[in-house]
């Protein structure tokens, strides 16, 4: 497989990245104008330009978990697998590649497991990163962003300057805020939690702060807009209370799963559970779940049960209320904070989504007894396993439905983020199990391109903020830089989009149906213990 391709440099688009910094004859309508020429190349298709990393040791040694944009786009950061935190800067002084980045400094992190996020601070040289041995880490990088002409190593002692233990489970995000002092994480554990570098504390003796969220499910993704930094979106694993409807009922069901949450932190969860009539949990939480993103999934009698989960969410930065949710074992949603929301009872707006059907909340049955004993007896097991974990106040939260339906990909074996592309977020990517990168227009969900992006699956996709310049990561060891291009795209797989997605299609119903739970966290576990090698992080 190439990794580069042999195009020459003159052949490609007929552009330069100081074309979009040029001033049009009007100087207010400057941004404007950047915005309507970074469109126009982006509707063009795309070919690789540049692979970050070679077998040769320059780059990371294992899985690319983290990829992320800093500097006003200046410097790409990547983590992953390896521990390693890489920054890649563009070198001025290379005229024969195009986008030239080259690792500069590369930091040991000091984290016992892999990498899943490295984030920039705004307004700073410090970076903070999260791993899935329950840590975040900030590192002060001050000296290692200058474009020296060399690479730099630098040790966790050199540069690591704090170390947060509030999490109990892996961490799988980082969030920033427009502040050098704070951010948000995200973790297995079930929390949210907002960090100031400008206050200290000891985690060991359990002084951290109220997280901003705590729920009974292990979360994998998080999410905020600049626009509406006030609000943000959370999302995981399935509450459970689809998985119990399906297991103990035996005729068709309709149901709300696998949910976002939208939190606002202008309410505080003690004046508006007081509102709703609820006795607030003091000191759980610090924050309030105003809304849930949810999709209508409909299960006919003596269909095998599926079991979803979210792997990826995303809020527009261009609008502020558009909002990405990626299921594992299904596709990508696209859902609005401004939509009306579907209330218990049939108690529906005037004014829900055109696009997908309405989606009433299913309330069980008094006639659940009725099953066979032997059936009942599992089920009463299920049950009784997971209720506790069941979120306290989400049945009383409003459901917004979707939007718009984004199929096509394979998202089941890892954990796979997902993004908007474009100035006004025109388009959405996704990587996918079967090595590609995705790319649909927003406004009709129609393929604008599928792009080869790995050896094996594309975990991360990352649009630079000013240039028609695509990241893509994952299971290789290296990360792929895709441009805009006028000729044959060398790799371009959009010719062959219809049997791509179909057998996309059948492994997708095919890996997330008949699953037996037992059976399979017993699998996990023998994994586990074995210590099976791999891509084990996601």
């Amino acid at each position: 497989m190439p990794e580069t391709s042999e195009v020459p440099i003159r052949r490609r688009f007929a552009w330069s990245p100081a074309s979009l910094l040029t001033q049009p004859p009007s100087s207010s309508h400057i941004e404007q104008w950047r915005k309507h020429i970074l469109c126009g190349m982006l509707q063009h298709p795309l070919d690789r330009v540049n692979v970050l990393g070679d077998v040769e040791g320059h780059g990371h040694t294992g899985c690319v978990n983290a990829l992320s944009w800093a500097d006003d786009g200046n410097v790409l950061l990547s983590g992953g697998d390896d521990t390693t935190v890489r920054i890649w800067r563009l070198d001025a002084s290379d005229t024969e590649r195009e986008y030239p980045f080259t690792c500069r400094s590369v930091i040991q992190s000091g984290h016992r497991a892999n990498i899943f996020s490295a984030q920039m601070l705004p307004h700073s040289s410090r970076i903070a990163t999260a791993a899935g041995d329950s840590h975040v880490r900030v590192f002060d990088l001050r000296a290692t962003i200058t474009p020296d002409t060399v690479e730099t190593e630098y040790t966790t002692r050199q540069s690591c300057t704090r170390v947060i233990r509030c999490h109990e489970d892996r961490v799988k995000r980082i969030v920033t805020e427009d502040s050098p002092d704070l951010f948000l994480s995200v973790s297995e554990d079930g929390t949210v939690r907002q960090h100031d570098l400008r206050t200290s504390h000891n985690c060991r003796a359990v002084s951290c702060p109220a997280a901003l969220v705590k729920l009974g499910i292990s979360l994998n993704t998080l999410s905020i807009s600049s626009l509406t930094p006030y609000q943000f979106v959370v999302a995981g694993e399935s509450p459970y209370v689809g998985l119990i409807c399906i297991l103990l009922f035996k005729t068709d069901i309709q149901r709300i799963d696998n949910q976002g949450y939208l939190y606002d932190r202008r309410h505080l969860r003690r004046v508006i559970e007081s509102e709703w009539g609820a006795i607030p949990r003091a000191g759980q939480e610090a924050t309030t779940c105003v809304r849930r993103f949810g999709r209508q999934q409909t299960r006919r009698n003596g269909e095998p049960m599926r079991s979803e989960h979210i792997t990826g969410a995303r809020m527009s930065a261009s609008n502020g209320h558009e909002v990405l949710l990626s299921y594992s074992g299904d596709g990508i949603y696209l859902f609005s904070t401004k939509d009306d929301p579907q209330m218990r009872d049939g108690l529906a707006s005037s004014t829900l989504s055109p696009i997908l059907p309405i989606n009433n909340f299913f309330e069980p049955s008094p006639h659940v007894g009725d099953s066979d004993s032997e059936d009942e007896s599992a089920e009463a097991v299920f049950f009784d396993g997971v209720t506790s974990h069941i979120p306290e106040h989400d049945p009383k939260v409003p459901v917004i439905i979707p939007r718009r339906r984004f199929a096509g990909a394979r998202n089941v074996a890892t954990i796979k983020d997902v993004n908007f592309l474009g100035p006004n977020d025109e388009w959405i990517v996704s990587g996918s199990d079967d090595g590609n990168v995705f790319i649909w227009v927003k406004r009709s969900s129609v393929i604008h391109g599928i792009y080869e992006g790995d050896s094996s699956v594309v975990n991360m996709v990352e649009g630079h903020p000013h240039f028609p310049l695509v990241a893509v990561s994952g299971i290789d060891t290296t990360i792929k830089l895709f441009a805009p291009t006028q000729i044959q795209s060398s790799f371009s797989r959009t010719d062959d989009a219809g049997r791509i997605m179909e057998t996309n299609r059948r492994l997708n119903n095919t890996r997330t149906a008949g699953y037996n739970i037992t059976a399979l966290v017993a699998e996990v576990r023998r994994a586990e213990a074995a210590g099976v090698p791999g891509c084990t992080g996601q």
